[in-house]
């Protein structure tokens, strides 16, 4: 018997940010067939990173896209906590001083599982005034 305890060997290991381009691109593939529109993917600042921007008929969407393997140590929806819904604001508000909109904005969270099960939260979390 093998030190896996007769499982094979695992294939070749993929990087971490190659993954997650990945399921950005699943998450990204599945927003556009409910009918969202891209408009930006990655926007970075020193602040932070937001994953997807989309227009959701007349609201513009930041998408903060989360993959775990197992929920073992929880999903990946609960690892959007309070710094990181703080970071993802200031990098927004940083996204809008240089793309001014009138259009109401919303913070979505796209958690996928380790079978690529998709799971949308619209409305994820609101901002402080």
């Amino acid at each position: 018997m093998s030190k896996t305890g007769g499982r094979p060997p695992a294939g070749p290991r993929v990087s971490t940010r190659a993954l997650g381009t990945a399921k950005e691109q699943l998450a990204e593939s599945f927003l556009c067939r409910q009918g969202l529109r891209l408009v930006a993917r990655n926007h970075r600042c020193r602040m932070g990173e937001i994953d997807l921007i989309m227009r959701d008929g007349a609201t513009l969407v930041f998408i903060e896209v989360r993959y775990r393997h197992s929920e073992r140590f929880g999903t990946a929806a609960a690892t959007v906590d309070h710094r990181k819904q703080r970071r993802l604001t200031a990098a927004a508000n940083h996204y809008l001083l240089g793309h001014p909109t009138l259009l109401p904005c919303r913070f979505d969270v796209v958690a996928i599982s380790g079978e690529d099960r998709i799971e949308w939260i619209k409305h994820a979390f609101t901002t402080e005034p």
